[in-house]
Formats: structure tokens, sequence, C-alpha cells
């Protein structure tokens, strides 16, 4: 099954089963689970991209994108102890920085024939890639209670990352804002 199709599929049965989704909330710095309107857990804290959040990310911007995405896939093994990666760029993501003139016609038809492909997009435009949810693998516990740390992702704590693995899987909708 492709990387499309194993979305869709875990985006169908997220919404079948009412399964959890998470709201990130950049400004009170908390990522919260959120299944049938109420709220799950809790996980304060967290910190984001060194670069603040935008609506426009580029490669080494440092900034978290804000919008509505899904887990694409899930690595368990990661440096940094957990990933839960997202499906960046979404098509409003390249359609924006089309519309903006910070990427071209040749991107964006790589971009989409990945996803007409079941496939993840490309990593490597200027967009940049590789973006999602994680814990601190061995990062400093002291920096990450005090700043903005990372190039662009959520991270939590490693303990909060185990916690939260138990309602994310691949087609989970994450919101950012």
């Amino acid at each position: 099954m492709g990387f499309i199709a194993l979305l869709c599929a875990g985006a169908a049965r997220a919404h079948a089963q009412g399964a959890a989704w998470l709201l990130v909330d950049t400004r009170t710095a908390v990522l919260s689970v959120i299944r049938d309107g109420h709220v799950e857990a809790r996980f304060p804290g967290i910190s984001i991209g060194r670069g603040g959040v935008t609506r426009l990310r580029l490669r080494n911007d440092d900034a978290t994108p804000l919008g509505t995405f899904r887990i694409a896939w899930i690595n368990d093994h990661s440096v940094f102890h957990r990933f839960f990666g997202f499906d960046y760029p979404t098509p409003a993501y390249v359609w924006r920085a089309f519309d903006h003139d910070l990427i071209g016609p040749r991107t964006v038809r790589r971009i989409f024939r990945a996803l007409r492909g079941h496939r993840l997009p490309p990593q490597d435009t200027a967009l940049g890639g590789d973006l999602g949810i994680h814990g601190l693998g061995d990062a400093s516990p002291w920096v990450h209670r005090r700043i903005n740390w990372t190039s662009g992702c959520i991270a939590l704590t490693n303990a909060q990352i185990d916690r939260l693995a138990q309602w994310v899987h691949i087609g989970t909708r994450v919101v950012v804002r």
C-alpha cells in the first residue's frame, strides 16, 4: 500500500472510530489530545522551532508550520527518541508557496507526482521537510524547558512522547495553531 493510500485509510479509520486528534497550541506551548470534543490528555511545556511559527515555511528558516497535517510515518528509534512525521508539505502549503513565487512549476509537479503516486512528498525542496512531533533523545531537558530550540518540529520530553504514542498512528490529524 502506498503512502497516500495508507494515510487516507488511517484518516478514514480515525474519523470513523472517533479517534483522537492532536491540537498543538503554539501560544500556550501545550499539546492536547482531543477525542469527541473532550481533552483526554495535555502535554505542557512543548518546544517549537526557534524561528517561531509561519504559514509559509521554507527550508532552514527553523519555523514551525501552522495548519492541519496527518501523521505520515512513525520512527520509534529516532535520534529524538520517537518521531511522528507529518505529511508536509501539504497541497495547501505547495499552492501558497507557488502563489508567492517561492517554488516553481517543476517543484509543484514533483510534489504532486509523489502525492499521486501515493508517496511522501519530497522533503528536499525549498519548502523543507522532515517535520513532526518528537522527543528529546539526548538533547538537554534544561534547554527544552527554557527556549524554543527545534528546526521547525514540535518537541516534548521523552516521557511525554512515550505517553503520547498511545494516541498516535498513521493518519492521526494534527492541528498546529
